[in-house]
């Protein structure tokens, strides 16, 4: 089981689609913390050693967030932010998070591939 943090720019179906593959899932929203600067939901992800799933391209910035300081993070590149895009994208990633390490790494996740940087 993975814990995740969704960010407010995602559909709330996403905590269903993580329970029903075994994960625990909390929004941004749920705690408090919508609207909060970036720092701050990171920082909130690692005392509660949370995965941030999001849409805002800021935190695929390397240099500024590092993976190797994150227990993960998963952020979606579609060109359209379309919440059944959305769904389908979350789907398509459930089974490589059994196979594939998350726990300081990025995940980019576009429509045709995804991107692991860390290690």
């Amino acid at each position: 089981m993975i814990r995740f943090k969704i960010d407010e720019n995602l559909p709330q179906v996403f905590i269903e689609i993580l329970h029903s593959g075994g994960h625990d899932a909390a929004t941004v929203l749920d705690e408090g913390l919508g609207g909060a600067p970036d720092d701050r939901i990171l920082e909130q992800c690692k005392i509660e050693r949370r995965v941030l799933i999001t849409l805002d391209l800021d935190f695929s910035d390397l240099r500024r967030y590092p993976p190797e300081d994150m227990w993960g993070l998963i952020v979606f590149r579609a060109r359209q932010q379309d919440k059944r895009l959305l769904q389908l994208l979350l789907r398509n990633i459930l089974p490589l998070l059994e196979r594939e390490p998350l726990d300081k790494h990025l995940w980019i996740v576009e429509e045709t591939r995804i991107r692991i940087r860390g290690d």
